[in-house]
């Protein structure tokens, strides 16, 4: 039988080409102490070819690295909110805590802990969706237990006035609601989310425990709210609001000009105090009134400052 040659398929070019690709070739002298040169010798070593080429790890971390730190951080963020509530219930329970500091306490710290928890999600563009994440449970949690599909006792004496479910769907549901708002409309790109969270968490959450224990002296035009309430919601605000910025700043977020950002975070405060004064508590609530204030008198001074330039 005649042999005939088979012409070189694809798969054989790419094989020739990479042994070609992966052979070295090293010149060695046959006789290496003789005082005479000789021709050389060649010696080729073919190192192994992997068939398909192989991928490296490092071209696949780009892009899940991002992925995997905010989920991951939206899982510590979500087991830290659960243990704070739980902390505190547990307090409440074994009556080392009365019911209404301890819903005071979780007013505050949970803001607070959720803004000062932003940094440590990554800076992609769906970090603050994961980060909305954490408060749109609780927000579903409120809705649940709001209706009374789920009963959770705890739940309901750590955030509530008077122990009854339907409190959630107002001001704790409030709450949450300003909190997904304020991740997704400013983020770590403006301090508009960080101030307003503050004066909310912070010097309104102060105001009521100041205001229940030393406020017997009314405001003239509020009987509900006190003078000391005021006055330290004002302070506690403004330095709340103040150590956020530098928090952000010192972590390079803010580039500020602390003259003039003291002075504007002044005005806020004292904006904020004057809202939250006022006797429309029953119709808005305060966990949207200061905040509100808040952006407004921001817009404003964005303007004004427009108008200046």
């Amino acid at each position: 039988m005649a042999l005939r040659s088979r012409p070189l398929t694809p798969s054989h070019s790419f094989l020739r080409r990479n042994v070609h690709k992966y052979t070295t070739a090293i010149h060695v002298s046959p006789h290496p102490h003789c005082l005479f040169p000789h021709p050389p010798v060649l010696l080729r070593f073919r190192r192994p070819v992997s068939f398909p080429p192989h991928i490296p790890r490092s071209s696949l971390t780009p892009a899940t690295a991002p992925l995997l730190q905010d989920a991951g951080a939206t899982a510590a963020v979500l087991a830290g909110a659960y243990s704070l509530v739980l902390t505190f219930d547990t307090l409440n329970h074994r009556n080392l805590i009365q019911q209404s500091l301890s819903r005071k306490l979780v007013h505050i710290l949970s803001g607070l802990l959720f803004a000062a928890c932003w940094p440590i999600f990554s800076t992609s563009t769906q970090a603050r969706y994961f980060a909305s994440v954490v408060p749109l449970v609780n927000c579903l949690r409120l809705i649940v237990h709001g209706f009374s599909l789920v009963t959770d006792e705890g739940l309901i004496k750590s955030v509530t006035r008077e122990g009854n479910p339907q409190e959630l769907l107002r001001g704790p549901l409030y709450y949450v609601l300003i909190l997904i708002f304020c991740a997704l409309a400013f983020w770590r790109e403006s301090p508009t989310g960080v101030i307003s969270l503050a004066m909310m968490c912070g010097g309104d959450g102060v105001a009521d425990i100041i205001g229940r224990r030393f406020g017997s002296m009314k405001l003239p035009y509020n009987q509900h709210k006190s003078w000391a309430g005021s006055i330290s919601m004002f302070i506690c605000g403004f330095l709340i609001s103040i150590g956020m910025l530098y928090y952000y700043s010192a972590l390079g977020y803010f580039q500020l000009d602390w003259t003039w950002a003291f002075q504007r975070v002044a005005l806020v405060a004292l904006v904020a105090t004057v809202v939250e004064s006022l006797p429309i508590t029953e119709i808005v609530d305060d966990n949207i009134t200061v905040p509100l204030g808040k952006v407004v008198e921001k817009v404003s001074a964005h303007l004004t400052r427009r108008q200046e330039l």
